[in-house]
């Protein structure tokens, strides 16, 4: 009975364990995962542009973003959503991508972004 007991107490002290880390988990992941609403003063909003200045991306306040490559202005566009450093892109013809702003660069399909000033 004392085995049983154990087994039993021991069994309640790990599920307490797990909930409380499942709870950690899942607060952490809302507050990473949380949707930043483009406004005029928002840090990411205006535009990147590759070094080169071949592909431009405007990202624009309402939510939207108009990208342009080489001498093709509005080569795609779509919507986009911010979530801490992390950016995700859908264009208006079903295509997704993301990219990640590390130290003020945007860094998205193996291409590097810089803010023009």
């Amino acid at each position: 009975m004392k085995q049983v007991s154990l087994l039993a107490a021991a069994g309640l002290f790990a599920g307490a364990a797990i909930l409380t880390t499942e709870k950690g988990l899942a607060q952490m992941s809302i507050e990473q995962n949380t949707v930043t609403r483009p406004s005029e003063n928002h840090p990411y909003v205006g535009m990147w542009i590759t070094g080169d200045g071949h592909v431009r991306h405007h990202l624009l306040a309402n939510g939207r973003y108009d990208e342009a490559r080489g001498k093709r202005e509005s080569a795609y566009q779509g919507r986009y959503e911010v979530r801490g450093n992390h950016i995700d892109y859908w264009d208006d013809t079903g295509f997704t991508a993301d990219g990640t702003f590390i130290d003020g660069v945007l860094h998205h399909g193996g291409m590097i972004l810089y803010r023009q000033k």
